[in-house]
Order: C-alpha cells, then sequence, then structure tokens
C-alpha cells in the first residue's frame, strides 16, 4: 500500500512559531523502491511562500503531468505553496515527515471549507484519498507534533540561556607534565656555571578562553583572557642575583609554547592577552586592528602548516618549532595589520605593531619607542605548496630588542641581544638598537601524509650611540611531518634547527669575537594523538646539544606530555 498509491497532494506547507515550512511532491511512493522515506530526517529545510496559481511556479509547465493536479488543489483548495523564487522543484526527494506535514495542512483546509458549508468543493474521491492518506501517515502526524512541540521548548529554553546573540566562547585548556635530564656542566646567563638538567618533574597549566564576536557576520572582534603557572622549565626557580631578570633562567632555549614569565609570575591569575578587531576591505583586503597583545603572526602568513597554532597546545612542543622567529619580533603590542589578496595565488602581508604603544613617556608610544614593522609577499598555488619572503624592520630601546614579546621570547640570551649575556665583551652593548631581519618560509606537502616545510632568517643589529656597532644573528629550521598519522587528526613531527644564535659583534668599527659563537642547535621530536575532536595528548621530546651557544656544554633533555582541552 505504501509504495502504490498515487495521491493528488503535491504540496502543504505547515508554520510553527519557529518557521519550520516544507514543500512536498506526492506524485506517489514509486514501485522503485526508492522511497522519500530513506532521505534523512534532519536534513535543511527551505522557507516556503503562498501562491495563488500554478502560473506562478516558473519550473511548472502546462504538458507536465502533474500540471492538472497541481492546479486543482491550488485553484480549488488553496493548498500548496512555492519556494520564495517562485519554483516548485518537484524532483526533490522528500521524507515522509515532510509528506506528513503537507497532508496535515490540507486536511486542515478542508476541514475549515466543510465547517463552511462548502463541502460541495470537495468530490467523494477526494475525501476517499484523503480518508485514506490520513489513516496511512497517522504515525508520523502524531511523531511531526511531538518533534514540533519539542523544537519549541528547545527553542525558548535556548533563547533564555544563550550567552549572546553576537559573542560565541571558545577555549582550550592544557595540562603538562615535564621534566629537564643532563646540564650538569654548563654556564647560564653572563657564563655562570649551572646544573640545569635537575630531574625535578613539574605540573603545570595554561587556560584560555576567546570570546569572539562578530557584528555584521564577516567581521570578528577577539578578547582572549589567559592563566597560567607555566614558568619556562630551564628556569632557577630562585631570587635574582642582579636587576636583570635573565638570571631567572639557565637558558632561553627550548622553551614550551606556553610557558609565559609574565603570565606565570601572577600565578594562575588571570590577565588579557588579546584584544584585536579583524574587518573585510571589499574583497581584496583585510585589516585587523590590535589594541593589547598583538603579533605579526596573528594576522601575517606563517607558512607553517601543522606546527603552528599560535602558542596553543595543537602545534609545536617549542615555541621554536612553531614557525619562523621573524614573526616574533616586537611582538605583544598595538598596532594594526592589513592582508591583500592578489587573485588566488598572490597574497601581501604588512603591518605595525609597538610594544609599548600605552606609555606616554617621551621614548614610548605609539610611534616614539620600540616598534616593528613587516612586510611579507607569498604564494600558495593550491593548497600543496606555499612560500614567503619577509622583511621586519624594528627600533628597540636599550636592552629592548626580542624575538618575542615580554615573557615569551624565544633564541638564546647572546641572540636575543641581551646585554651583559656573555658576561664580558663582545656582549651585545646596552645601547639603542635598529634591527633588519630578512627571513624566508615555506612547505611542501608530498602527499596528504607526509608534509616537508622549513624556514631561515637572517638578522643584522645596528647598535646606535657609544661609538655604533653591529650583531649578526642567525636562524633556520627544517621539520618533517606525518598528518593523520595512525588516526585522523593525529600528527607526528620532527624537527631540527638552530634557535636565534648572535653569530658576530663588531663595536667603534673592530670586529669582536663571540666566544660563544656556535649554532644553538634544537632537536624537537613530539606525536599528538587525537583522543577525539576535543583531547589530544603530545608527548614529546627536545634535546639541546650546545646550550647557550656553548656546544662544550652537557647536553640538555626536555620530555614534555602535553594534555589539551579544547573546545
Amino acid at each position: 500500500m505504501k509504495n502504490a498509491f498515487v495521491g493528488r497532494l503535491v504540496g502543504c506547507f505547515v508554520t510553527t512559531r519557529t518557521t519550520v515550512a516544507v514543500g512536498i511532491i506526492a506524485g506517489g511512493f514509486f514501485a522503485t523502491g526508492a522511497i522519500a522515506a530513506d532521505v534523512p530526517t534532519n536534513s535543511p529545510t527551505i522557507g516556503m511562500e503562498q501562491v495563488n496559481s500554478v502560473a506562478q511556479l516558473t519550473d511548472v509547465k502546462p504538458t507536465d503531468w502533474a500540471f492538472q493536479a497541481l492546479q486543482s488543489l491550488v485553484e480549488r483548495y488553496s493548498c500548496i505553496v512555492g519556494y520564495p523564487d517562485k519554483t516548485y522543484r518537484g524532483d526533490r526527494a522528500l521524507t515522509r515527515y515532510e509528506f506528513a506535514a503537507g497532508l496535515n495542512a490540507c486536511l486542515d483546509k478542508i476541514q475549515t471549507l466543510l465547517a463552511a458549508a462548502t463541502a460541495d468543493f470537495v468530490t467523494k474521491e477526494d475525501l476517499e484519498t484523503v480518508k485514506r492518506l490520513q489513516e496511512e501517515f497517522a504515525t508520523e502526524l502524531s511523531a511531526l507534533r511531538g518533534r514540533v512541540d519539542a523544537l519549541e521548548v528547545r527553542t525558548a529554553t535556548l533563547e533564555k540561556q544563550q550567552f549572546s546573540v553576537t559573542t560565541r566562547l571558545s577555549g582550550e585548556a592544557i595540562f603538562s607534565r615535564s621534566n629537564v635530564f643532563g646540564g650538569e656542566n654548563a654556564t647560564g646567563f653572563g657564563g655562570v656555571p649551572v646544573d640545569a638538567g635537575r630531574g625535578v618533574g613539574v605540573q603545570q597549566n595554561r587556560v584560555r578562553l576567546n570570546f569572539l564576536t562578530s557584528f555584521t557576520g564577516q567581521d570578528l572582534l577577539t578578547t582572549r583572557l589567559e592563566a597560567g603557572n607555566a614558568i619556562p622549565i630551564l628556569a632557577s626557580g630562585g631570587t635574582t642575583p642582579a636587576p636583570n631578570p635573565a638570571f631567572l633562567l639557565y637558558s632561553n632555549e627550548g622553551r614550551l609554547a606556553y610557558d609565559n614569565t609574565s603570565v606565570a609570575t601572577a600565578n594562575n591569575s588571570v590577565n588579557l592577552s588579546l584584544l584585536s578587531y579583524r574587518a573585510p576591505i571589499g574583497n581584496f583586503a583585510t585589516v585587523t586592528a590590535f589594541a593589547s597583545g598583538g603579533s605579526h603572526f596573528h594576522y601575517a602568513e606563517t607558512l607553517s602548516p601543522y606546527l603552528d597554532d599560535e602558542d596553543g597546545g595543537n602545534g609545536a612542543l617549542s615555541r621554536f618549532g612553531q614557525f619562523n622567529p621573524i614573526y616574533r619580533i616586537g611582538g605583544n603590542g598595538a598596532g594594526a595589520g592589513i592582508n591583500f589578496k592578489l587573485g588566488n595565488i598572490f597574497k601581501i602581508d604588512a603591518g605595525y605593531l609597538a610594544n609599548r604603544a600605552n606609555d606616554p613617556s617621551r621614548e614610548a608610544g605609539l610611534f616614539n619607542g620600540n616598534y616593528s614593522a613587516l612586510a611579507q609577499v607569498s604564494i600558495q598555488p593550491g593548497d600543496r605548496f606555499g612560500l614567503g619572503l619577509t622583511y621586519v624592520h624594528a627600533y628597540n630601546n636599550a636592552g629592548a630588542f626580542r624575538y618575542g614579546g615580554a615573557g615569551t621570547a624565544t633564541g638564546t640570551f647572546l641572540g636575543n641581544l641581551l646585554p651583559n649575556s656573555q658576561g664580558a665583551l663582545p656582549s651585545p652593548p646596552n645601547r639603542p638598537t635598529v634591527t633588519d631581519s630578512f627571513g624566508a618560509a615555506g612547505y611542501f606537502k608530498l602527499s596528504d601524509r607526509i608534509v616537508l616545510s622549513g624556514w631561515g632568517t637572517y638578522t643584522r643589529a645596528t647598535f646606535l650611540s657609544g661609538g655604533g656597532g653591529k650583531g649578526d644573528i642567525w636562524s633556520y629550521a627544517g621539520a618533517l611531518l606525518f598528518p593523520d598519522l595512525i588516526k585522523r587528526g593525529s600528527l607526528a613531527g620532527i624537527i631540527a634547527g638552530v634557535e636565534p644564535t648572535l653569530k658576530g659583534v663588531e663595536l667603534a668599527g673592530q670586529q669582536r669575537t663571540v666566544v660563544d659563537r656556535d649554532e644553538a642547535l634544537h632537536v624537537e621530536a613530539f606525536y599528538r594523538y587525537r583522543l577525539n575532536d576535543n583531547i589530544s595528548i603530545t608527548p614529546g621530546i627536545i634535546w639541546l646539544p650546545a646550550l647557550n651557544q656553548r656546544a662544550d656544554n652537557d647536553d640538555v633533555f626536555i620530555t614534555v606530555v602535553r594534555t589539551t582541552y579544547s573546545f
């Protein structure tokens, strides 16, 4: 019976307070077996509008086999609807629930006609057909009413409990278990002997909450709150023996992506780590304004797929392993960035950041103090290959240059031009510095499961005043990645490179020898296992064979087990 009858019912609609509307063709459940009940009941529906004549339906012709049935139901019973664009779409598959909804609407119309003493409009044949349909779909009609009632209750609950009509909440919580081995005979900041590998395990955390607000559907206001206690794993943890807080660290290398000395000092107190607003300019550009916490990697294309997670818990383990350190210069500031798209392949990024923009002092503010300006051109023909060339010009007050913002630097002490980091000249002098950095980054997907990526940067530092001088800083790395290894969403990676390393210093026109000038090698291996869409566990190891640019130092090994909860 269910596959044999042919009804004259062709379309109806049902409207509740939640405006659930569906259009139906009831040419029948054909004997082919391809019944409409096979269509998922949760498929999206489209709103409909009442029409008064078949002639209003642009895709129904007088020669169509169903034209007479349509005309009868429209003109005799006013029991038909069309889509907003005046089409009927009679070849669209429907579900039994949809058919039942349309039938119910037509039954209501017929009952209205009968109640109005206009029963002569309804033929005996029509009533017999309607009766059969009513009996056939009694179960579906009852279920549909229940679904609509439940939907109304859920909608009312969401309206009362929703956080905001414009803002959605996302977040991330990181639980980390880390340890350090080796480094018994090493030297730290200023050449002071240290015991970096204490073998003391630590349990640390970092939590982020992102309030993502859109006013037009295309713009985005990001307000990020952050708290944590992740002290750098190579920190001494004691009181500083000198005014320079770098003495708290044995080394600035191998730092984990989520450690932050500034945040950890507050020990899980909440702070604002990012406040930005992004909006499109036509179809060719996007501008991002930063009020606080902005870095160049927040808007510029880093060309480091899978590894770059903006210091989050789903990319590389270390800060250095995520992407080229050039994007960290002058970070944690205020300013703006803009992205231009030239077709589907070429892209230009440019930006300006000042990390003391809120300071009204004479040598601070948005334009008078520390700043960095980036320009980059990149090409990405498809999703398998990308290459970018980057230039960053920066100015920093005495001792303020960093590959990173406050508490988030990467590279050696010497590579970050910290005064007295070698204990004596030719350590970088404590003078204002202008830097010009040139970088390149790219990736190539050998297949969906094998990816090569890498980057390199050369920084030329010019020391101002005091006779002047120059310094050369180098950094580079390569990575071999295996996406979806074992399980979809998982990632295995091997990263090998050199963290920012000072290779030469010239003071007052004379070339000086840097005592510790070995490459600060960094080797990292990890495997991120995706338990589900929200939880991942990442064990890994970081090997530092030349701590503080000195190959004579004992090797240091950092082991990490990172658990990340994302929502």
